[in-house]
C-alpha cells in the first residue's frame, strides 16, 4: 500500500510502496545519528563474533572461580584483605571503543540478528548474562546508556573531568558506579547531578538508591595517572560520607603501574595492590567502620593482566576489557588516567 511522504519533506505528494518509505526513514535515521554519534551504529554482532565473546567471557569467569578458590584456601598473605567467603568477585566488562552489539551479545546471550541463526561450528557457549560494563569516556558511555537496556550496570571508569560530574549523574541511565573521583569538587558535582535526576522516569526503588562511587588511590606515584595521594584518602572519604547524601561511598580504586601488572601472578603481590589494601585498612580505621561496613567497603583492582593477582590479594572487583572484547583501537587523547 503506499504511503505518502510527510507535509515537511520537499518529495510530498509523490507515493512510495510502504517498504520503500520505511526504509528511506530508517536511512535518514542513521545519517543523523552518525553525524553526532561516535558508536558503531553499522555493526551487528553474528553468531560467529557473538560465540567469540561468550567463549572468551565463560574462560575469565572461570578464572576468576580459580583464583578466587585459590584466595580462600590456600592464601597466608599477611597483607591480603579478608573478603567474606560467600562474596563472590564482580566482574566489570569494560567495553570502550567496542560497538553497542557486542555488549548486547553478553547481557542478552541468546540474542542473534533476526535473519541468523548459529551454525554447527558457530554454536554459542552457555553463559551467565552479564550485567556490569564499564566505559572510560563520558560521551560514549551516555549514548550506549540511551540504546542498550536499561538492565545493563554501567561504571564510568575513566579519568573524571569536573564539567562531565553533573551530567554523567543526571543523564546516563542505568548508571551503577562511578569508579574515579579523586576530588571533593568532583563529588560534590555528581551528588549535584544524582538528585537532579528525571525521577519520572524511575521506579520507586531506584528513586531511593544512591549513586556508588570509589575513591581511586594513586598507588604507584606516577604522575601521568589520575587518582588521590594514599595519605589523603582517608579525608576525600571523610567528606563524601559525611557531605554527599547523594552518594553511597562504595570504596577504592586503583590502576596498577603496566611494569608491575605484567609481573603480577597469583602468586606474587603487585604492590600497587597491596598499598590499596594498607589504605583501606587506614580508611576503615579513620572513618572508624563497622564491622559489617568494613566487609561492604571494597577494593576495585585488576584488569585483564593482573586480575588473578589482584583476587588473591582479596579484590572484590576486576575490570576485564581486552582478553574479552579483543584489542581495540587507540583513542586520540587518551591517558593514563582511564582504567581498561
Amino acid at each position: 500500500m503506499p504511503l505518502e511522504i510527510p507535509t515537511n519533506d520537499p518529495r510530498r505528494g509523490k507515493k512510495f510502496p510502504s517498504a520503500i518509505y520505511t526504509t528511506f526513514l530508517l536511512l535518514s535515521l542513521l545519517a543523523k545519528i552518525e553525524m553526532t554519534s561516535t558508536l558503531d551504529t553499522v555493526t551487528m554482532s553474528t553468531p560467529a563474533r557473538t560465540a567469540t565473546l561468550l567463549t572468551n567471557l565463560n574462560n575469565v569467569l572461570a578464572r576468576i572461580s580459580a583464583a578466587s578458590s585459590i584466595f580462600q584456601t590456600t592464601s597466608t598473605s599477611t597483607t591480603r584483605r579478608h573478603r567474606p567467603a560467600d562474596k563472590p568477585v564482580r566482574l566489570v566488562a569494560v567495553s570502550k571503543l567496542k560497538p553497542a552489539s557486542d555488549i548486547l551479545a553478553l547481557y542478552s546471550p541468546s540474542s542473534f540478528p533476526s535473519d541468523e541463526t548459529p551454525t554447527a561450528t558457530t554454536t554459542t557457549p552457555s553463559a551467565t548474562q552479564q550485567l556490569h560494563f564499564g566505559e572510560n569516556y563520558f560521551q560514549e558511555l551516555l549514548e550506549k546508556s540511551r540504546i542498550l537496556p536499561r538492565g545493563i550496570r554501567w561504571h564510568f571508569i575513566g579519568g573524571l573531568q569536573s564539567n562531565k560530574c553533573t551530567s554523567l549523574a543526571r543523564d546516563v541511565r542505568g548508571l551503577w558506579a562511578v569508579e574515579s573521583v579523586d576530588t571533593e569538587k568532583k563529588a560534590k558535582l555528581l551528588d549535584k547531578g544524582w538528585g537532579e535526576r528525571d525521577f519520572t522516569s524511575l521506579s520507586t526503588e531506584e528513586q531511593q538508591q544512591k549513586l556508588r562511587v570509589f575513591v581511586q588511590v594513586n598507588t604507584s606515584g606516577e604522575e601521568n595517572k589520575s587518582g588521590v595521594e594514599p595519605a589523603l584518602t582517608p579525608a576525600l572519604c571523610r567528606y563524601i560520607r559525611d557531605n554527599c547524601p547523594g552518594l553511597k561511598l562504595q570504596g577504592l580504586m586503583t590502576i596498577g603501574a603496566i611494569a608491575r601488572s605484567k609481573e603480577t601472578t597469583a602468586d606474587k603481590e603487585n604492590e600497587d595492590f597491596v598499598t590499596l589494601i594498607e589504605t583501606r585498612e587506614v580508611v576503615v580505621r579513620e572513618l572508624g567502620l563497622t564491622e559489617q561496613e568494613a566487609d561492604d567497603f571494597e577494593l576495585s583492582m585488576g584488569m585483564s593482566s593482573d586480575f588473578e593477582g589482584a583476587i588473591a590479594l582479596g579484590s572484590d572487583q576486576v575490570r576485564v576489557g581486552t582478553t574479552i572484547f579483543g584489542e581495540r583501537p587507540v583513542k586520540a587523547g587518551a591517558n593514563a588516567g582511564a582504567a581498561s
